[in-house]
């Protein structure tokens, strides 16, 4: 009876080589997907891109959010910036147009690793080129690409609040005296840097029942400083207030019978004897003009003509007479709005 035995498997080369063969071709294909993520989807360009679509979409949290966009203590201190100085502008609704149409025109890679990436977008009616600088950061899993801009994208805009310290942009009502203090919260004009998403366009205006300033565009570009001014200019209904109280404080200067009313811009000497209470009455009443001066809103000096009549005895030979005539006379005036929205006024 013959013996029995098990044979031992054995696994052809052909089939070992075979799996090589295909493990190779499978981390190939990976490090190429891989580079093609990098060079597409992680890339310099599309992470340029991103930032454009989201300013477009006024998504600024994404934007601002952006690595490399923010500005540290030190790039503020280089701008001449305050640590604390206005970030209130990066919120949804302040800007008036951001980037469309966006082209990547170039992406040149340098031997440190940066990147310089030059694009072309719209803004508003304009056609404008930019080139951003980044450099890589730590990649996302070890492996995939990450970017930030090696200087900040972000814009500084310097508002000039002429004549009211409040103005709109956007959809957005700012104080520009919200992080002053002593004597500058009184000054009449204010001057305010803020930080702004770049590149954007904004649209800076003020509008109220006695104050408006006409809307001012304004084309923010990247890493620039700019300015703006909003400049607020009296209403009719301003100035209609003012006339209101000048003809009620006329009225009541011609309401004393006296020849010369007291605190009032008229009034008149007479050498002979009065024997009858004065009688004022305002022919013209000075026409209330408003422009900004330096603290206050400003009327020149303006005519205007009062009319007395009264009942007099002359010194010279005994005989009563009538004085009935005009009396020319000027008024200028400051008004200011006070914080609850009354004018104040202040004869000069």
């Amino acid at each position: 009876m013959g013996s029995s035995g098990v044979r031992g498997s054995r696994v052809s080369p052909l089939s070992v080589a075979g799996w090589l063969g295909l493990a190779v071709l499978l981390v190939g294909a990976f490090i190429a997907a891989l580079g093609a993520l990098n060079q597409t989807i992680y890339g310099s360009s599309s992470f340029i891109e991103r930032y454009l679509s989201a300013i477009a979409n006024d998504d600024i949290a994404e934007a601002s959010t952006t690595p490399g966009v923010a500005l540290d203590e030190a790039e503020l201190a280089e701008l001449s910036l305050p640590a604390n100085v206005s970030t209130a502008m990066l919120r949804t609704g302040v800007i008036e147009s951001g980037p469309e149409d966006v082209r990547i025109m170039s992406d040149v890679a340098r031997a440190d690793g940066t990147h310089t990436v030059t694009a072309s977008y719209r803004l508003a009616e304009a056609i404008v080129q930019s080139s951003f600088d980044v450099r890589p950061i730590e990649p996302l899993y070890g492996v995939l690409n990450r970017w930030e801009f090696a200087v900040s994208p972000l814009a500084v805009i310097d508002v000039t609040a002429a004549h009211n310290p409040t103005f709109t942009v956007g959809s957005l009502t700012l104080d520009s005296r919200a992080l002053k203090s002593g004597d500058e919260l009184a000054a009449f004009t204010q001057v305010t840097p803020y930080i702004a998403i770049a590149p954007a366009v904004y649209e800076f205006s003020y509008s109220s029942e006695l104050l408006e300033a006409v809307p001012v565009p304004l084309q923010a570009d990247a890493s620039t400083r700019a300015a703006v001014t909003v400049d607020a200019q009296p209403t009719p209904a301003f100035v209609e207030r003012v006339q209101f109280k000048v003809d009620d404080f006329l009225a009541k200067c011609a309401a004393q019978p006296v020849l010369q009313p007291a605190e009032c811009p008229f009034g008149i000497e007479i050498d002979d004897r009065v024997t009858g209470d004065p009688e004022w009455s305002i022919v013209t009443s000075p026409q209330v003009t408003l422009t900004p001066g330096e603290s206050s809103f400003d009327m020149p000096p303006t005519e205007g003509v009062a009319h007395i009549t009264v009942e007099v005895q002359s010194l010279f030979d005994g005989h009563y007479y009538t004085l009935d005539e005009d009396r020319p006379f000027t008024l200028a005036l400051s008004a200011t709005i006070t914080p609850d929205d009354t004018i104040d006024i202040r004869l000069k």
